[in-house]
């Protein structure tokens, strides 16, 4: 074996462990709730780590028929924070998974 190369059996079963380690973070991350609020906590978007929206709460007191647009933007807001958060947690848990694979030497990992 070349000097500074990896043990193929080895290389394997890290890639195995690995993919355990990665579908245990999966389940585990689909479990996770992460909530984001928008319009002063009017609306209140809750988001799966599987990144599934899961509930919207609004306050009674700010449905005015009058002014849709302000409920409107503020679910947009409250969901696309509630995703953003909810994909930081994904980056985060996975790639300290993932991590390992940089010592492995495999292009694109």
């Amino acid at each position: 074996m070349p000097q500074g190369g990896m043990n193929p059996n080895k290389m394997m079963k890290q890639m195995q462990k690995m993919q355990e380690e990665m579908a245990l973070a999966q389940e585990q991350l689909a479990q996770e709730r992460i909530s984001a609020s928008a319009g002063g906590g009017a609306v209140t978007a809750t988001v799966s780590g599987g990144l599934e929206l899961l509930e919207i709460e609004i306050d009674p007191a700010v449905v005015d028929p009058e002014d849709v647009e302000i409920l409107q933007d503020a679910v947009v807001a409250a969901v696309n924070e509630a995703m953003r958060q909810a994909q930081q947690l994904v980056q985060e848990r996975l790639g300290a998974v993932a991590g390992p694979l940089g010592n492995l030497g495999i292009p694109g990992l």
